[in-house]
C-alpha cells in the first residue's frame, strides 16, 4: 500500500487537534486539554486544512462548528484514533505487567495511614508489578534514595544532599508514649512537661531525626533529650513502653505504629513541637514509570496535587 504524500503529512498531532476543538467546542479549551497555547493549535488547523483543500470548522460561529466537510472528515477519523488508542493502552498495560517494579522506602509511623493506602491502590492498578518496602530512619532512607537503592521514601527531614529532593507532605505532633494504666495515660487530658519523671523517659538513639528535634527544642530540659536507657528504634522504645518500664517523647504516628491498646499517646500543654514528614526524591535520576504510578496515588491519599509535579 502507498500513502500519498499528502496523507503523510497529516500526523497524530493534526488529528488530536480536530478532534479536541470538535468534543470541546472552543479553540481556548482544546489548547488547554492539549496542553498547547491557542496560536499554535489554529495553526495545526490551518495545517490540515490546506493539506484537505477546504476549512474545517466554521469560525463565525461560536462555538465553531464542523463545515460539512469537516464533520464527514471527523466522523470517518474517529475510528482511526480509538483503534489507535485501544492499541496504545494494550502495549502500555504489557509493558507494565512484563516489566518495571517498585522500591518505597518509609519511617515505620508513616506506613500505616500514609503509605499504605496509597500503596494499595497502587497495587489495584498494577497488581503485577513487584514492591519492595523498606522502613528505616530517615537519614538511612535518604542515601537509599540518593544512591539508587530506592526509587522514593517518605519519611522525616533528612540531610540537604544535592542529590536529594524533600517535598513536605504533612505534620506529627509530639507527645508522651505511655502504658495505658500509667496514671497520666488514666488521668486523661493533655500532661505538663514538669509531670513527666525524666528517670522514666526511655531515649531513640541520638542521629536519630526525632531525638535530634528534641535535643534542639528551647526550653525542653537536657535530662528529658538524653538518659541512661536508650533504644536503637521506635519498635523497641514502644515495646519497652508497652511493659511499663518508662514513657517516651515521640510523634503521635509513631505511637499508633500498631495501634496497641495497651500505649497510650498523651498530649503535652507546654511541648509546641511537630515532626515535618517529607517525600524523598533523587535529584539527579529519573525515576521509573512505577514510582511515578505510585507517586500519583499517594498525591491523591494525602490531597496534595502538586505532588507528582516535576520538581
Amino acid at each position: 500500500m502507498t500513502l500519498s504524500s499528502d496523507f503523510a503529512n497529516v500526523n497524530l498531532r493534526h488529528l488530536r487537534a480536530i478532534h479536541a476543538i470538535w468534543r470541546e467546542g472552543s479553540f481556548a479549551r482544546a489548547a488547554e486539554r492539549l496542553g498547547v497555547v491557542p496560536s499554535a493549535l489554529s495553526e495545526t488547523v490551518r495545517q490540515v486544512e490546506e493539506i484537505a483543500g477546504a476549512p474545517l470548522f466554521d469560525r463565525r460561529t461560536r462555538p465553531p462548528s464542523p463545515t460539512a466537510i469537516g464533520l464527514d472528515f471527523l466522523r470517518e477519523t474517529r475510528p482511526v484514533l480509538e483503534q489507535l488508542d485501544a492499541a496504545l493502552d494494550h502495549a502500555r498495560d504489557r509493558a507494565r505487567t512484563q516489566s518495571g517494579a517498585l522500591r518505597i522506602g518509609a519511617s515505620p509511623s508513616t506506613i500505616g495511614d500514609m503509605v499504605a493506602p496509597a500503596l494499595t491502590a497502587f497495587r489495584r492498578d498494577y497488581p503485577d508489578v513487584p514492591v519492595t518496602l523498606h522502613d528505616d530512619v530517615a537519614e538511612t532512607l535518604a542515601d537509599m534514595v540518593s544512591d539508587g537503592r530506592l526509587d522514593l521514601a517518605v519519611a522525616g527531614r533528612a540531610r540537604t544532599s544535592a542529590e536529594l529532593i524533600q517535598t513536605p507532605v504533612g505534620g506529627d505532633r509530639f507527645g508522651l508514649a505511655c502504658a495505658a494504666d500509667h496514671p497520666l495515660a488514666r488521668r486523661g487530658g493533655p500532661a505538663k512537661l514538669d509531670e513527666i519523671d525524666p528517670a522514666t523517659i526511655i531515649h531513640l538513639g541520638a542521629q536519630t531525626g526525632s531525638a535530634l528535634l528534641l535535643a534542639g527544642t528551647p526550653g525542653l530540659p537536657r535530662e528529658m533529650t538524653s538518659g541512661p536507657l536508650r533504644t536503637h528504634s521506635t519498635v523497641a522504645q514502644l515495646c519497652l513502653v508497652r511493659a511499663g518500664v518508662g514513657v517516651a517523647l515521640l510523634p503521635e504516628k509513631a505511637v499508633g505504629l500498631f495501634n496497641d491498646p495497651q500505649i497510650r499517646f498523651v498530649g503535652i500543654a507546654d511541648l509546641a513541637l511537630e515532626r515535618r514528614l517529607y517525600l524523598l526524591r533523587p535529584a539527579r535520576r529519573t525515576p521509573p514509570w512505577t514510582a511515578g504510578a505510585f507517586l500519583r496515588a499517594l498525591a491523591a491519599h494525602l490531597g496534595l496535587p502538586g505532588l507528582n509535579d516535576p520538581a
